[in-house]
């Protein structure tokens, strides 16, 4: 079964600005114990729970009284300035306590790699993306449900809904050839020259566009490859084998993945800031790897560090994540 059979397709979701209050509100009100954070196309960048508004709102009173303390401590019994009044009634929203990067799987991801993927990261729950926009969410409930059917009720519903059918891509038919123009007799006119030079450069502009037009849907194809693929343990620890090999060689870092900028969901231009937040902007296979060094490597002393590679046309290409043991610049 594939995750568009088991899914939730009804998804509480909030924004970036859903205020924590609002936010918990939520949550008691669908019964659900989590909901992702959406942006305006629909992409997940973060994900809120339960466990993440309790531990932040234990963290945010331990601060609180903190710098209560140190105010009163500057201010030495003087009325403090009506600013810091404002600032202590600004209530924090889901971009402040979300988890980030969240692991996110493709409609057609089986379920079975779902289940590995949750036990992997130790993960209730994957948001399902379409395009890179969210359609649904696994949740090990679901999963349950899937063990607990009759083998019957396995086989595929008979009732889909238009958003399914959107999923039942057609591949594209070829465009028709562009017709030749029939050739001009050799005439030794200048303005027949000038008619040839005027086609030479519309076909090289033609070219120009149609090769772009190939490299963009390469691109396009390897962010939707990136999305959809998951890091498998064999293959996680090939990348490991890799950079040992490279320290044996006095290498100080190792390049774990290259991926198009577009995988990146603002493009990379936190990386290229650079920006401390940047690592929240990763998605598919690049957010994997993120998760896997934080649980993994980076308790053993090991550093990643994301560079942009490549500017075509003034702007970020290419990105690669770099594991690094020793000096390295980032």
């Amino acid at each position: 079964m594939r995750a568009h059979d088991v899914m939730t397709e009804n998804v509480l979701t909030v924004t970036p600005d859903t205020p924590v209050s609002r936010i918990a509100a939520l949550l008691l009100e669908r019964g659900v114990s989590a909901a992702p954070v959406v942006d305006s196309h629909g992409g997940v960048i973060g994900m809120v729970s339960e466990g993440d508004l309790i531990d932040r709102e234990e963290a945010g009173a331990a601060h609180e009284a903190r710098r209560d303390w140190w105010l009163a401590l500057v201010a030495e019994g003087e009325q403090l300035p009506a600013y810091w009044a404002e600032v202590q009634k600004r209530e924090r929203t889901a971009r402040d306590v979300m988890a980030a990067p969240v692991i996110t799987v493709d409609i057609n991801t089986d379920t079975t790699d779902i289940a590995r993927l949750l036990i992997t990261h130790g993960i209730k729950r994957v948001p399902v993306v379409l395009d890179g926009s969210l359609v649904g969410i696994v949740s090990r409930a679901d999963l349950l449900k899937v063990l607990a059917a009759e083998p019957a009720e396995k086989t595929e519903p008979a009732h889909r809904s238009g958003l399914f059918q959107r999923w039942e891509r057609k591949a594209p038919q070829p465009a028709p050839a562009p017709a030749r123009e029939p050739a001009h007799e050799p005439l030794f006119r200048a303005a027949d020259f000038r008619h040839l030079v005027g086609n030479f450069h519309d076909e090289s502009a033609r070219h120009l566009a149609e090769q772009r037009k190939e490299a963009l849907a390469r691109r396009q194809e390897k962010v939707q490859e990136l999305i959809d693929h998951h890091v498998a343990d064999h293959a996680w620890h090939k990348l490991l084998e890799g950079a040992h090999d490279a320290a044996a060689r006095g290498e100080k870092e190792f390049l774990l993945l290259r991926f198009p900028a577009d995988l990146c969901s603002d493009g990379a231009r936190a990386i290229n800031a650079p920006e401390p937040d940047w690592p929240r902007t990763l998605r598919g296979e690049a957010a994997e790897i993120y998760q896997r060094w934080h649980h993994e490597l980076q308790p053993a002393g090991f550093s990643l560090i994301a560079r942009v590679l490549d500017f075509p046309n003034g702007f970020p290409g290419d990105v690669g994540l770099f594991l690094v043991w020793g000096e390295a610049e980032g």
